[in-house]
């Protein structure tokens, strides 16, 4: 049996069920009964899993699903070595974000990470401890910013509302995904000039640590002949 993980809830879920509807996979809920599971219309070989998007790296990652659908920005924070451990099959289309760094629209000297890399030696020199990030997503951010040579900062961890942070005076700067930039905006933050940390969207995914049967390769073929993919 194929396993197939897909978000349990809201418009990722909607989104995902429109995705395999258009090509040829019908799916829905179990029903009550069966909150945490689904159908394949017509396909049972194959078995629906209910998951948070939040979830679903971690199943793929342990290989207790042999597909998955979440965001590309959640696969490459929670799994280190995700490439090891997963394969893109598809990009979706759809649940686009961007992970950016953001800081005070008024730090008119700050637009790329050279200048937050000054930026924040100086404010160490003023302050006495180094500039605070805030975001949810420490493995993208700590290795964007070694990959560009900045290292005179330190992560906040922020799991609620990250754009308030700076407001409130809990950190300097943010990390945080982003669909349209207003709500950094409409927090007085502006995002540097470099580009995306992450350009994000949902993705289904294989897992390569999944056990994968004959059955379950044979089924991974059929399905992939209805969704028109190479595999």
């Amino acid at each position: 049996m194929l396993k197939l993980g897909v978000p349990s809830k809201g418009r990722l879920m909607e989104k995902t069920f429109d995705w395999f509807g258009r090509r040829g996979l019908s799916m829905g809920k179990g029903g009550a009964e069966r909150e945490y599971s689904g159908v394949v219309v017509g396909r049972d070989d194959v078995e629906l899993v209910l998951l948070s998007a939040g979830e679903i790296p971690g199943e793929l990652s342990r290989g207790r699903i042999h597909l998955g659908v979440t965001g590309t920005d959640l696969v490459r924070e929670k799994l280190a070595h995700w490439d090891m451990q997963t394969e893109a099959l598809a990009e979706m289309g759809f649940g686009h974000a961007d992970l950016v760094m953001a800081v005070p629209s008024f730090w008119v000297d700050v637009e790329t990470l050279d200048d937050l890399d000054a930026a924040a030696a100086a404010f160490r020199r003023r302050h006495g401890f180094r500039l605070r990030i805030a975001t949810k997503y420490h493995r993208l951010v700590r290795e964007h910013m070694r990959h560009h040579g900045v290292a005179d900062y330190q992560l906040v961890d922020s799991q609620g509302a990250t754009e308030g942070t700076v407001r409130h005076e809990t950190a300097e700067a943010i990390a945080d995904i982003t669909s349209s930039g207003e709500t950094l905006k409409a927090n007085h933050l502006k995002i540097l000039s470099d580009g995306p940390i992450l350009a994000s969207q949902a993705t289904l995914f294989r897992s390569r640590t999944a056990a994968w049967s004959e059955d379950a390769r044979a089924s991974l073929e059929g399905l992939a002949r209805n969704l028109g993919l190479s595999i």
